[in-house]
């Protein structure tokens, strides 16, 4: 059973490998350049205030890369997705439509047996392919991610901080989650449907579904959020202020932690009350912020700092891996309950 379930499979892990290592030496050729940057740059090493501008020339110094890095973002982005569509749903539905599966059935395997292998092998082989593409990466943006830490500007390679959509599921543990989800999400609806092309259609769309609301609805609270007031013009904020003294306020970036995963931002008075208008600033667009400054107008932020940044990221892997393995449970149940 696994030397059919690996001869099967195995086209989709050619091409899966020939993929990582065609990315692997497009890293191995810059990334040894980037990391001389980083030394010549004066980041290696460095103590004391003068980190901050070395860490802000090179990270603009390796900007040339930034089709590299956004390449690298959207290849392992899109890899679960891919997983999902061309490993998981096709990996029972095409046994089901062209009938092959009744003859390991026949046989001495059993239909647990027989998931199984499929499930471990192929399933093993996406997180592996994922973890692959993960590391890679990884060590290859190594030295802009130290830098980010250190720098006293806004300058993440494409505007993108730790937190950032792409970024944070670019980067770390989370793309192995997000590859075990998608595989055994397309594995499941392959078994309800029975037909590969519809359960391509309908695993994208759950996977992007999810893929959208989780850090929307459930990342910024894995852990309590952190609140705290600052006064105007000590944060990258932007504000505006229209006819009749109403404001809004968008904070980018916090003084002191580049990298925060900003929250929400608000005016508050001294009193740390919501404050909606000031209309003693009204018509003063070129100075708003030095205008709400002089009346008391403060900046309520509530954000999640760059040292949960690890323990989001784990914690958002052991929910997807927590549901793949609940998925795989289910598959189990659903093949032995339909007896077809």
């Amino acid at each position: 059973m696994t030397w059919l379930t690996w001869r099967q499979f195995r086209p989709q892990t050619a091409a899966a490998l020939a993929a990582l290592a065609a990315f692997a030496v497009l890293l191995a050729v810059t990334g040894p350049h980037l990391a001389s940057l980083y030394q010549t740059d004066g980041v290696t090493g460095c103590r004391g205030a003068g980190c901050g501008q070395a860490a802000n020339n090179f990270l603009s110094d390796a900007g040339r890369y930034q089709v590299v890095y956004a390449l690298g973002v959207a290849v392992i982005v899109l890899a679960p997705a891919i997983i999902g569509l061309f490993w998981g749903a096709p990996l029972i539905t095409r046994e089901f439509e062209t009938g092959t599966f009744r003859l390991a059935w026949t046989q001495t395997i059993t239909r647990t047996r027989w998931l199984a292998t499929k499930l471990a092998l192929a399933g093993l082989a996406a997180i592996g392919v994922s973890l692959g593409f993960s590391l890679t990466f990884g060590w290859w943006t190594a030295p802009i991610g130290q830098a980010a830490r250190l720098a006293t500007d806004s300058s993440f390679p494409l505007g993108m901080g730790p937190f950032s959509l792409l970024a944070f599921d670019a980067h770390g543990i989370v793309p192995v989650g997000y590859a075990a989800f998608a595989f055994t999400l397309g594995v499941t609806v392959g078994l309800l449907l029975r037909r590969t092309i519809p359960a391509m259609a309908l695993t994208l769309a759950i996977f992007a579904a999810a893929q959208v609301a989780m850090p929307l609805a459930v990342r910024p609270h894995l852990f309590p959020a952190e609140h705290t007031t600052v006064a105007v013009g000590s944060v990258d904020a932007t504000a505006h202020v229209s006819g009749n003294g109403s404001f809004s306020l968008g904070v980018r970036e916090l003084a002191g932690q580049p990298g925060a995963w900003v929250l929400s931002a608000q005016a508050v008075n001294a009193a740390g009350q919501p404050v909606s208008s000031v209309p003693a600033c009204a018509g003063q667009a070129q100075h708003t912020q030095s205008c709400l400054a002089s009346q008391g107008v403060q900046i309520g932020v509530t954000y999640q700092p760059t040292t949960r940044y690890w323990a989001i990221q784990w914690t958002e892997t052991a929910i997807y891996l927590v549901i793949a393995l609940a998925l795989a449970g289910f598959c189990f149940w659903r093949l032995n309950l339909r007896r077809s």
